[in-house]
């Protein structure tokens, strides 16, 4: 494919999508952005972070500098994708025009956004203010060595931003009914129960750890956490495994394990929940190791969504919900960083076969995230 006219949001997320990059992503597609950048001024670093299993993984920062003492404002976001899976109507990595969609996995989370961010920059002076982007390879993965190593890179660099932005597909029925300004926190809990293997005949020679792990996870499955918050939902707990790996018929197993996963508000945190856990099981005789994947946490409605809102509504003639709904994002992490907010196209065909986006969305996206650009150098 010929260098896009970063004019065209259209030709930009195509050229995009034509990289096959599944999490985590290295090479074409940094070199494909990075080719876009690089001519609108952006001075371009890229880096690998971490060792296997979770990486390397490639990471990019672009940032063009305005005058002294403006401030700089970000655009995030990433650029692998989940794999395609099977049954397609054209080629996932080879985007296709139909009916007024782009087809394409990753069209809409989220190389189209990108796309719509490179667009957007384009046509906003350099005196206007900093502007960078803050682009990781895994997000869809383990996201141990993405965002979290490009937030190290420019606090060391000292090139914090003043407000972010992350592209994620926000949008549920049309484009710009939602905005995210805060995500729930993710834990995951490794429960494990040990017995004395043993013949089912001779129970009294064994120790079942099946009724004690049973009994652990009705207690922690009748647990209400709360009622949820004025910003947020009740915080869910829910049984997402239970291994017992037994094939004989006649024997008592030796041990039990399970796992649990906890979404919550910000009433909590990973470790305290991870805590609660961790009494319940040791009452039970069993253990548990809880990992936590993201705090919550809520930029509170004031100046950054208000920009958002009224650049949203000027294109669209819709004014966002405020939203915290849905699962986790990198915002988890960059929230440690500076005020962020998330967002971007519709979410319906995500992760789906045939992922698209709307031609006219991709438009209307870009011009919005100009006009969010522009507000926020201007503060």
């Amino acid at each position: 494919m010929t260098n896009p006219d970063t004019r065209d949001v259209a030709q930009l997320a195509e050229a995009l999508i034509a990289c096959e990059s599944v999490t985590p992503a290295r090479g074409a597609v940094f070199d494909t952005l990075e080719a876009m950048l690089a001519p609108l001024g952006f001075a371009v670093h890229r880096f690998l972070s971490g060792e296997a299993p979770d990486g390397p993984v490639e990471n990019l920062f672009a940032i063009r500098r305005g005058p002294p003492g403006s401030k700089h404002f970000a655009f995030a976001g990433h650029v692998d994708v989940v794999p395609p899976g099977q049954g397609w109507t054209s080629e996932a990595f080879r985007p296709e025009r139909r009916g007024g969609l782009l087809y394409g996995r990753g069209a809409v989370d989220m190389k189209g956004a990108v796309a719509a961010m490179v667009a957007a920059v384009r046509e906003i002076p350099e005196e206007a203010g900093t502007l960078s982007f803050v682009i990781t390879g895994d997000e869809e993965g383990p996201a141990r060595y993405g965002t979290r190593s490009l937030i190290a890179y420019m606090r060391e660099s000292g090139e914090v931003p003043d407000l972010c932005l992350v592209g994620e597909p926000t949008s549920v029925h049309r484009l710009g009914d939602m905005m995210k300004i805060g995500r729930r926190g993710s834990v995951n809990i490794f429960l494990e129960v040990d017995g004395t293997q043993g013949h089912v005949a001779y129970p009294h020679l064994a120790d079942n750890p099946l009724p004690k792990l049973v009994a652990l996870l009705a207690e922690l499955d009748a647990l209400v956490l709360d009622e949820g918050t004025d910003w947020f939902q009740a915080s869910n707990l829910e049984i997402t495994d239970i291994e017992v790996g037994n094939p004989a018929h006649n024997v008592i197993p030796g041990m039990a394990k399970a796992r649990i996963s906890i979404r919550f508000n910000d009433l909590h945190t990973g470790g305290e929940l991870g805590f609660r856990v961790m009494k319940i099981a040791q009452k039970h005789g069993g253990t548990a190791e809880p990992v936590v994947s993201g705090e919550a946490f809520l930029t509170p409605p004031g100046a950054f969504s208000a920009l958002i809102a009224d650049a949203v509504e000027a294109e669209t003639g819709v004014v966002p919900e405020a939203s915290t709904s849905g699962g986790t994002s990198d915002a988890r992490f960059l929230k440690d960083l500076c005020p962020v907010i998330e967002f971007g196209l519709c979410n319906a065909t995500m992760h789906k076969t045939d992922e698209a986006v709307a031609l006219d969305d991709l438009e209307v996206l870009a011009k919005i995230y100009r006009r969010i650009a522009k507000a926020a150098l201007a503060t």
